[in-house]
C-alpha cells in the first residue's frame, strides 16, 4: 500500500517518517510522493584520468572521483552522456514498516536527466541523504541549481516490520551518508 499525501502528512508530523529539513507541504507534497531538492555537492568521474575502473581493488575508486561543490545560484552543468553523483538537500529516516521509492520527476526527465540508474529502493531503516545517480541521456548540456525540486519519494507500507532494518546491517554501507560517496562494492569482497 502506497501512503497518500494524508498519510505522508501525518507520517511525518508524528515523526514517524523524519525529513530535514522539514519538506514544505505547499510545494513538495504530491498526491502519494514528496519532492526531494537537489544539493550542492556532485562527485565527478576523472575519466580522463583512467584506462578503467576496477572496483574489487582495494583502496582504488576513490581515486576515479572527486567532489565538487556548487554555489547556491550557481548551476552545475551536466554534459550529454555524463553521469554524476549528486545528494538531496534533505536527509530521512525510513521507520522499520515502510521502504520508500525514489523516482525522477518527470519535468527533470523531459530535459534528458535521469535521476537514478539502479537504486530507486530506499531500504526501510535507512537514514542519510539519498545519493542520486544522474545521467544526461540527452544531445544537450542542462544546467541543474542547487535546491530544484529533483526527485520524488513515495512510500510503502510492509506486511511487518523488517527483523534486520537497514541501520542494523552489518553490510550497511551508505548509513548515515551526507554527500555522495564513491562505491563501497569493494568492501563485499
Amino acid at each position: 500500500m502506497v501512503l497518500s499525501d494524508k498519510d505522508l502528512k501525518a507520517a511525518l508530523k508524528s515523526g514517524k517518517i523524519k525529513i530535514k529539513p522539514a519538506p514544505d507541504f505547499k510545494t513538495q507534497l504530491g498526491s502519494c510522493s514528496i519532492d526531494l531538492r537537489l544539493g550542492n555537492v556532485f562527485r565527478v568521474f576523472e575519466y580522463s584520468r583512467h584506462a578503467y575502473i576496477d572496483p574489487f581493488r582495494k583502496n582504488n575508486t576513490d581515486q576515479f572521483t572527486r567532489e565538487i561543490r556548487i554555489k547556491d545560484k550557481e548551476p552545475f552543468i551536466i554534459q550529454p552522456g555524463d553521469f554524476v553523483l549528486a545528494t538531496t538537500v534533505e536527509e530521512i529516516e525510513v521507520p522499520d514498516d515502510l521502504t520508500g521509492r525514489l523516482e525522477g520527476r518527470s519535468s527533470i526527465g523531459r530535459l534528458g536527466i535521469v535521476v537514478h540508474s539502479t537504486a530507486a529502493n530506499i531500504e526501510c531503516g535507512f537514514r542519510g541523504h539519498i545519493t542520486l545517480e544522474l545521467a544526461n541521456m540527452g544531445k544537450l548540456p542542462v544546467a541543474l541549481y542547487p535546491d530544484i525540486r529533483i526527485c520524488s519519494v513515495s512510500f510503502e507500507q510492509l506486511s511487518s516490520p523488517a527483523e534486520v532494518p537497514y541501520y542494523k546491517k552489518k553490510s550497511a554501507k551508505y548509513i548515515g551518508q551526507k554527500g555522495p560517496g564513491e562505491s563501497k562494492i569493494r568492501d563485499e569482497k
